[in-house]
């Protein structure tokens, strides 16, 4: 089988997809996102990067979805939806990616879906944002639509500092995406999904974070999900169409969970670490039993 990675180069989850496949027999090459290039003609359309030829891949492995302007984003969405069209298969389908990449239709698909989600206002414009500050109990977490990793996440409690940073996004253009800081005790449930069944889950605790990214200095142990957390990951993966995902789950301090994430493109090092699974592996063995 003949498989196209996308993505960073020295990435340790790529380097772990190129000797997983390699060792199983089929060639595995990494593929950079910004090199693709597309070749229009009336009879056919082929799309390469550099030397590899992604129309003659059977799979393709999404591990990435760079920085980039809305053309060059939609541009690489339309790419990966024509090699679907053209057979190929995608983890994840590019409507997947589209979904998970964005926090507003995310948090959207798993309301419709009667997930537990924290409370959530959406808007454009500081007035708007300042009405909603006070709706969503005067302390909020301020995300971005696009991000990952707790990357450009805040904490607002203050209405002054809220003020002046609703202002500064407004003037960036940035939709203002606020949700509700839902008190924990300073862990949350990572569940790892691959093709509609739980691989395993880890525990992601920060003490000195309200996020707990291991990117922020979160540390990861062993978590053995209740059949209430396979549900919840199940359904939220399913919602937005991931077959490989990770989902966040978050206990509020009276012990409702809450569905927090869905990350279409999960990273798993920390999850190797602490569970001793091969993930990479299982990726390629999917690979092999859906081509």
């Amino acid at each position: 089988m003949k498989i196209a990675v996308l993505g960073n180069e020295g990435s340790w989850y790529v380097d772990q997809l190129l000797v997983a496949a390699r060792t199983r027999g089929h060639q595995c090459e990494r593929v950079d996102f910004r090199r693709i290039r597309s070749d229009v003609t009336m009879s056919a359309l082929g799309v390469q990067s550099d030397e590899v030829n992604l129309s003659n891949s059977d799979a393709i492995i999404v591990r990435t979805m760079p920085p980039g302007s809305l053309e060059q984003v939609v541009y690489r969405m339309d790419v990966l939806l024509e090699l679907q069209r053209q057979g190929k298969l995608v983890l994840n389908h590019p409507r997947a990616i589209e979904c998970a990449v964005d926090k507003f239709l995310t948090t959207s698909r798993l309301a419709q879906a009667e997930l537990p989600i924290p409370r959530t206002i959406v808007c454009e414009t500081t007035d708007q944002a300042m009405e909603a500050f006070q709706l969503l109990g005067g302390d909020i977490v301020v995300k971005p639509i696009f991000g990952a990793e707790g990357r450009g996440i805040i904490r607002l409690s203050d209405p002054d500092l809220a003020f002046r940073s609703f202002r500064t996004l407004e003037r960036l253009n940035n939709v203002l995406y606020l949700q509700e800081f839902i008190q924990h005790e300073g862990y949350d449930v990572r569940v790892l999904l691959l093709d509609g069944e739980v691989i395993g889950a880890i525990k992601r605790s920060n003490q000195t974070d309200f996020r707990t990214n291991i990117s922020r200095q979160g540390t990861a142990t062993i978590h053995y999900p209740s059949e209430e957390e396979k549900n919840l990951a199940i359904s939220a993966a399913r919602t937005v169409h991931a077959g490989f995902a990770g989902v966040d789950l978050l206990y509020d301090l009276a012990g409702r969970c809450y569905v927090i994430e869905v990350n279409a493109v999960p990273g798993w090092r920390a999850f190797q670490k602490a569970t001793d699974i091969d993930v990479a592996k299982l990726v390629i063995e999917y690979l092999e039993r859906n081509q």
